[in-house]
């Protein structure tokens, strides 16, 4: 396999609502008809995997204005984010030691606000950015109709961008990295499977997986951020058994308690 290394990129934290991120996180009973709902921290990274051909960036995090006026106030009601202004990409590519210029590739997991709010940087720039057919299309689908999902915001992947469509459900573009559709959180969500040359393999899920709950309870996440359960619950078989055909460390999408584990990335 060839080198590859992983560093881990700080983009701070957003609260939510638990039952958001796992379906029953809080339930009512006979004897506690109202209980108290859980408001819990949502890690928010991104990665920078430096590869023989190239230095991806995977994910561009949330905007640096979510608190202000780039998201609309009911958006922000759900899923407050109060130190956005402290994480410009820019800033934390910084402090983590990269810059943009060091960026030959963005990969983007899918558009959702709190994964695609930093492409503006990359307007008008010829630097390539994956995303999948699907995703692309649900986006711009969500984010100008009344139709659609939730979460989607047209400014903040509408842009002089030089699309790298992926059409397949699981493809290597580089050698010792698959991108893996893992379709259940949205239809184009895609995952990563990094495979280390020290025979170790990593699989990012992206928010097919929130939370380690999700993974371990085979708790899907809650309705209001689930585009399709069964789809969900496939592709939720599909990690079990890279998780176990491949001995594979799987990291989730916002696992605050993990994020922290981990630290700067691999090795």
């Amino acid at each position: 396999m060839p080198d590859i290394e992983i560093d881990v990129i700080d983009r701070g934290t957003f609260q939510s609502d638990l039952n958001y991120m796992v379906e029953g996180g809080t339930m009512a009973t006979l004897d506690e008809q109202n209980p108290d709902v859980q408001f819990v921290d949502n890690a928010v990274y991104n990665l920078v995997i430096d590869h023989p051909d190239g230095t991806i960036l995977w994910d561009t995090g949330i905007h640096h204005d979510a608190a202000g006026e780039h998201w609309p106030d009911w958006l922000f009601q759900a899923f407050p984010m109060e130190d956005a202004a402290d994480h410009r990409l820019d800033d934390d590519l910084d402090a983590a030691g990269w810059s943009l210029d060091d960026i030959d590739y963005v990969f983007q997991t899918h558009l959702h606000c709190d994964h695609a709010g930093g492409l503006e940087f990359f307007d008008g720039t010829d630097t390539p950015v994956f995303i999948h057919e699907e995703e692309l299309k649900w986006a711009y689908y969500s984010a100008t109709t009344d139709e659609g999902g939730a979460g989607y915001l047209l400014d903040d992947f509408h842009w002089d961008l030089d699309w790298r469509v992926v059409h397949r459900d699981r493809v290597e573009f580089f050698d010792g990295i698959e991108f893996v559709r893992f379709a259940g959180h949205t239809p184009g969500v895609l995952g990563t499977i990094v495979h280390l040359d020290d025979d170790r393999t990593v699989v990012f899920t992206s928010d097919q997986v929130y939370r380690r709950e999700n993974f371990e309870e085979q708790a899907p996440l809650g309705a209001g951020l689930l585009w399709n359960k069964q789809r969900w619950f496939d592709n939720l078989h599909l990690l079990q058994d890279l998780e176990r055909r491949h001995d594979a460390e799987l990291v989730f999408g916002h696992d605050p308690g993990q994020v922290e584990a981990i630290g700067d990335g691999w090795p």
